[in-house]
Formats: C-alpha cells, structure tokens, sequence
C-alpha cells in the first residue's frame, strides 16, 4: 500500500459492471454518495460498453465488465485507476493495465465476509454428515444415536491459509466446538501457524487426519489437480471434502468416485467444469451438495461491494493507501 498525492479536482468516474447487479452494488444512495468527490459519467449502454472510458479517470467495475486490454486502454487515455466492486481481478486486468501504471484496487475482502459465513455453514453440516443422514432418512431409516456425529473436538484441514482460509481458521478456533484445525500451504510457517492457531502439516496428512477438507487455495498451475485421487483416498472414511474456492483445484473425476461409493460427502460450491454439464453424476449423487457459485456475496451482500470499492475512491482521492490494492506480484497467488 503506496500513499499517493491527493486529487484536489473531481475527477470523472464511470461505472461499468451487468446492468442487472450495477443498482445492488452501487444504489441510488451510495452513488449519490460517491457524487460528492466524483462526476459520474452516464452508465454505458450498447454493444461497447467500455467506449465511456474515453473521458474517464475512474473505472469502477464489477461482474460484467469486460477485460482491460491494450485495445481498450488504447480508447481510454485518462484512465488513471480502477476499483473493481467484486473479487477477483485476474479475468479485468492485463499487462497493459500495469504497463500504463494504472491503479488497481479489489474488493476481494469485502467479499470474503460472505464466504467465510458460507464455509463455516458447510462446515457445520459436514461435521453432522447431513448428507448421509438425509439419505438414510430418505430410505426408511432413521438413525440411531451410535451414527449421529457433531461437530465438538472435530479435525478440519484447510488447505490454503488465504484471504478466506485465515478467516475461516479464525472463526473455527474462535468456536466453543473446541475444533483442531490444520493447515496446509507451502507459504506458511511453523511460528505462522500458530499465530493463527492451527497446526501446520503436509498435505497428505492433512487429509489422513481430518474428517473435513475445506478448499480456499487459489488456483494456479501447481494447484490445479492438488485434492486428486491419491490425496482424496487418504480422507477418512465418512470424511467430507469442501470447496467454496475453484474447481480445479479438486480431480472432479476422482471425487466423483469417492463419492458414488458413498466414501466421502461433497459441498460444492464450484466445480470443474463449471456449471457442471446436464446429467453428471455429482448432480445427483446423495452424498453431494451442489450449490451455483453462491458463497460470495449475494442480493443485498453485494452492497458491501460498493461500500468497499466508493471508500477506496475516497481513499485514492486523498493520497492514502488502499486497502484492497491489487499490484501484478501478488496478483498470481490471488484467487
């Protein structure tokens, strides 16, 4: 986080995100808000959304923006600084965004909140193996007190201590259910781990040990394929596998057989591929949960999106560091 000069003029800003998600992230009170420290050029309408950047200084994005190439900076010469109202960047920024030292701030802690809530949801299910009750339940049986699980003394791994790991470890050490919880990622350290209260261990006895996998690494080419089917294999039996963070950080195919054996239980919040075609077999299996991408920040959530990205405008405006600045070293080991 850089301070930076103040804007003492009012610089002109242009909004452009999914005409459907741009009035919940940024409403009417919020944008009059913003109002006070930037003119606001119209919302761009039409096939090109991005031709209104050629009289912007200030870019605030979301989910639907398209991405920022040399061709488009090409057309927006005073663009001076872009505060994306979502999470990530990867699929918004391209080199040429740093080569014309643009600034770049996320919202990706905003949206955390949200996915950490969901995650600790999921965990809480696991930790009563939902699934494989509601199945029983469904099949005439009702269980007995000898196979009803709770959630007190449980083993979670999380594997990545991100943004969202950290929070989710957090919140479980925090809990009266009096979890252990380990860690898993290659970027953390012994001391770090517990600072944070976890205990940090390889990613193979992680899931020897834990009777709930929980997924928050980013996906990179070292991560993708991470859980396959030799690390699935080493979750106990019963086990449960969580991912809130991407797809292919998980062996669909490998996880589908855990699965369809009745081994493990699945939350998913995001697949690979994604959506998952019509008919796969995690769809419908009884022991998989399948939800549409939802852990972040939904329906009235988002506005914790704008509220995010206009305080970094105000920020930006007064020279002081950003929060949420993205810059293109740690944009890889982002999400």
């Amino acid at each position: 986080m850089t301070a930076r000069a103040a804007h003492p003029a009012r610089p002109r800003a242009v909004c452009v995100m999914d005409p459907a998600v741009a009035p919940l992230v940024l409403p009417h009170d919020l944008r009059a808000h913003l109002s006070e420290v930037v003119e606001f050029l119209p919302d761009p309408t039409g096939p090109e959304p991005l031709a209104a950047l050629a009289d912007a200084e200030i870019l605030i994005s979301g989910w639907g923006c398209p991405r920022l190439t040399a061709g488009v900076l090409a057309r927006a010469p005073r663009l001076r600084a872009v505060m994306h109202a979502a999470g990530t960047v990867k699929s918004l920024v391209s080199d040429a965004v740093w080569e014309r030292g643009i600034v770049v701030s996320s919202a990706a802690d905003a949206n955390a909140g949200p996915v950490v809530s969901y995650t600790l949801a999921l965990i809480t299910l696991a930790a009563r193996r939902t699934l494989t009750m509601a199945a029983r339940y469904d099949a005439g049986v009702w269980p007995d007190s000898a196979t009803r699980t709770g959630a007190d003394g449980l083993t979670v791994g999380i594997v990545g201590a991100s943004r969202i790991g950290r929070r989710v470890i957090d919140r479980l050490v925090r809990s009266d259910a009096g979890f252990q919880v380990l860690v898993s990622d290659p970027y953390v350290t012994d001391e770090e781990a517990r600072r944070l209260g976890a205990e940090r261990v390889g990613l193979d006895e992680l899931c020897r040990r834990s009777a709930v996998v929980s997924v928050h690494a980013p996906l990179l080419s070292e991560t993708t394929g991470l859980l396959d089917a030799r690390m699935l294999a080493l979750i106990p039996d019963g086990g449960a596998l969580i991912n809130t963070a991407r797809g292919a950080v998980v062996d669909t195919e490998a996880l589908t057989r855990e699965c369809a054996e009745g081994r493990l239980e699945a939350y998913l919040d995001v697949t690979d591929p994604e959506p998952l075609p019509s008919g796969h077999p995690l769809r419908s299996l009884p022991h998989v949960l399948v939800t549409p991408h939802i852990a972040g920040a939904q329906g009235t959530e988002t506005r914790r999106l704008g509220q995010y990205a206009a305080a970094e405008v105000a920020r930006y405006l007064a020279g002081q560091p950003l929060l949420g600045e993205v810059t293109p070293d740690v944009l890889p080991r982002l999400a």
